[in-house]
């Protein structure tokens, strides 16, 4: 079956520390570098004309980072959701948020939950940030969400309608930056049929022409979906 240009794209933003570490920098210097590359790849996005992207910002397993690490992620976090908030507005953004919400701060969570109301009706490009997120945590919340509204027996179909959000399409292309081939417990049952694209390329260096090549390499697949 060939390929249509793809609705959802997902990225695996890997390769910040290391590119601090090739330039003798903090970490956390990669990570506002990383940031950077968010913006641009959001602007890539919207120009291809993609209608969801989902970014892994914050795994449920990165807590196990140093706690200074982590506290400087998330301020670098806090100030780019105010950023984003105002180019939602200006570019008919949605945002959506996919995760666990303990043990986010409250100050984060409001700033999340003030985004996602104030965005809920754009039409546009539907940013969804990956946050305190794993997969296999997701598929337990859907089955416990589901058992507790009273389901009997789980289908594919009945199990899907509890996951964080069930109106988000699967997505057909997976991007890894920085030369790592792994899902790292991300959308393990969404990713079912998708298609991948590893990169050596580390995310902070992660440009537009970068994005347009990962969606030329996906036109060029052939997706049977189990058939011939």
């Amino acid at each position: 079956m060939s390929v249509d240009f793809p609705k959802h794209i997902a990225i695996i933003m890997d390769g910040n520390g290391r590119w601090a570490q090739k330039r003798h920098l903090p970490r956390l210097a990669g990570h506002k570098a990383g940031a950077k590359a968010v913006e641009r790849t959001l602007r890539a996005a919207q120009k291809n004309g993609i209608s969801f992207l989902t970014l892994y910002a914050f795994s449920a397993e990165n807590w196990s980072r140093p706690q200074e690490e982590i506290n400087g992620l998330m301020q670098l976090l806090s100030q780019a959701l105010d950023d984003y908030s105002h180019k939602a507005m200006q570019h008919n953004i949605r945002l959506w948020f996919s995760g666990q919400r303990h043990p986010l701060s409250p100050q984060l969570l409001s700033q999340i939950d003030a985004i996602v109301q104030k965005t809920a009706k754009h039409t546009g490009l539907t940013l969804n940030l990956a946050l305190n997120y794993g997969a296999r945590q997701e598929i337990l919340h859907a089955v416990n969400a589901a058992f507790a509204a009273g389901e009997k027996a789980l289908t594919q179909e009945t199990l899907h309608r509890y996951l964080y959000h069930p109106d988000l399409p699967d997505p057909e292309l997976i991007i890894r930056t920085s030369g790592e081939e792994r899902l790292s417990n991300f959308l393990l049952w969404q990713a079912a049929y998708s298609e991948f694209y590893f990169t050596p390329v580390l995310w902070p260096d992660f440009t537009e022409h970068d994005f347009e090549q990962a969606l030329a390499i996906y036109k060029t697949r052939t997706r049977r979906f189990g058939g011939i």
